[in-house]
């Protein structure tokens, strides 16, 4: 059953209805846990309910007409029984796309309402901008949005093969593609090209847009593209990378989860090559 979520900024009039809440403590979300393992947003009128009071709290919107909230808990918070807080890469394969899409959001407002909370250039306390998600300093008017930093991701084929890459903090043995944020004067296009040659030395031919993921680890926004091998041979920049080669299909090694913008671009690779779909997941 799809999902639909309004994000909104000012909170409706107190209702009585029960809510979703988002309840962050640190980087982690408080969420039931049946005793079969399934895993749910918690959703009291109030999280006085569940003996919680949280620092702050964020209207988000609504999710099939009942109303979201982000909470800031306390460092020292417990779970209340039943419950459990968990980050955001192990909720995943645990809540529904649309669900984990808030959560996402959530912890990203909590972290950028904490850390705004006096401006940035004469520290007085800001204030909330009504109908905006903002903070604004009354005394110089520097105001602040949430942060987003755009990143770029791209899927290089060369013939039957695609480059892949291990990062030396990669976990678990997994190669990935070639990823990095957009500097400052650039296009997404030229950030491509940049930390392609920067990072294994190639130059590329056409730079086609594939796709986008929010990717709150902890604020960016993953813009996803396909481009082919122009010349060079691959120069590994070491400090970025232990290795990199060239991979057919059949010799692929571990790569990214579905969670990942850089899995979506593999399986399109691969389905567009008529490959039989790849059995990791």
């Amino acid at each position: 059953m799809s999902q639909t979520f309004v994000p909104e900024v000012d909170p409706p009039p107190p209702s009585g209805r029960p809510a979703w809440w988002f309840a962050v403590r640190g980087d982690d979300l408080l969420v039931a846990v049946s005793a079969a393992g399934e895993t749910a947003i918690p959703s009291p009128v109030d999280l006085a309910e569940l003996g919680l009071a949280p620092i702050r709290r964020q209207y988000l919107g609504t999710l099939d007409g009942r109303p979201c909230w982000s909470a800031e808990l306390p460092a020292e918070t417990g779970p209340s029984p039943g419950m459990a807080f968990l980050g955001l890469r192990a909720l995943h394969p645990r809540l529904p796309e649309t669900v984990y899409g808030v959560a996402g959001r959530a912890v990203q407002i909590v972290a950028w309402d904490r850390d705004h909370r006096f401006c940035g250039r004469c520290a007085t306390p800001t204030e909330g901008v009504p109908g905006e998600r903002a903070r604004r300093c009354p005394a110089c008017g520097l105001t602040a949005y949430p942060r987003l930093s755009p990143a770029v991701i791209v899927l290089i084929e060369r013939g039957e093969e695609i480059l892949l890459a291990r990062g030396h903090r990669f976990r678990g043995g997994f190669y990935g593609i070639i990823a990095g944020f957009v500097e400052a004067g650039e296009s997404l296009e030229e950030a491509v090209r940049r930390e392609v040659a920067e990072e294994v030395g190639l130059a590329l031919g056409e730079v086609r847009y594939f796709g986008s993921q929010p990717w709150p680890f902890p604020h960016a926004l993953m813009i996803g593209f396909n481009t082919v091998h122009a010349e060079g041979e691959i120069l590994l920049d070491e400090r970025e990378l232990a290795e990199a080669g060239w991979f057919a299909h059949g010799t692929l090694p571990r790569v990214p989860p579905k969670l990942s913008i850089a899995r979506r671009l593999i399986d399109d690779w691969v389905a567009r090559r008529g490959h039989a779909p790849l059995a990791q997941e």
